[in-house]
């Protein structure tokens, strides 16, 4: 999720943003809302089954494409612009979907799944991506995510330990929102 969440960023979930379930279990209690196109989300991999943290890109009912690393939703492309290009294997651009605003990153070099789709989101059922999108396991290989399978919405940086650096605090990151 490079560049919205750095290696060493621990992050707060809030597990009641869409549901109440029982602890330690995906059995509902209550439902009061639904992840939003934008939304950074945790859930288990339905590949392997460890936790992972990607933004939600479509919602059900969504057609969602990739040509040559630009996103289109319903046949609205995303808009991006250049925001740093001082790395020498990556570019950080914003992009904006459906009025959100958020960092990506882009790395030209790196081989990556440039291009997929159209894809039809069905009912109960969300597209995820990560943000640092050419070095992302998300829906574009192991599919589509189960909205049972959502364990809660992350809204920002609790704390943050820069790993290159000994673990110094980098306070500037503490209570960061996300975006």
């Amino acid at each position: 999720m490079m560049p919205t969440i750095l290696v060493g960023d621990r992050i707060f979930v809030n597990k009641l943003a869409y549901d109440l379930k029982v602890p330690f279990t995906r059995w509902q209690i209550a439902k009061w809302a639904d992840p939003q196109r934008g939304d950074i989300v945790v859930f288990p991999s339905p590949a392997d089954g460890i936790r992972l943290v990607k933004r939600v890109v479509a919602v059900p009912g969504d057609r969602i494409e990739l040509r040559d690393d630009h996103l289109f939703i319903n046949d609205q492309p995303a808009s991006y612009a250049l925001i740093d290009n001082g790395a020498p294997s990556a570019l950080i651009v914003s992009e904006t979907v459906s009025g959100k605003t958020h960092p990506l990153r882009i790395e030209p070099q790196r081989p990556a799944l440039r291009s997929f789709g159209p894809v039809e989101v069905p009912a109960g059922r969300y597209f995820m991506m990560g943000d640092n999108r050419d070095n992302s396991g998300d829906s574009r290989y192991f599919g589509l995510v189960s909205r049972d399978h959502i364990l809660g919405r992350a809204t920002a940086v609790a704390m943050s330990f820069d790993y290159d650096h000994y673990y110094k605090p980098r306070f500037e990151r503490f209570g960061h929102s996300l975006p």
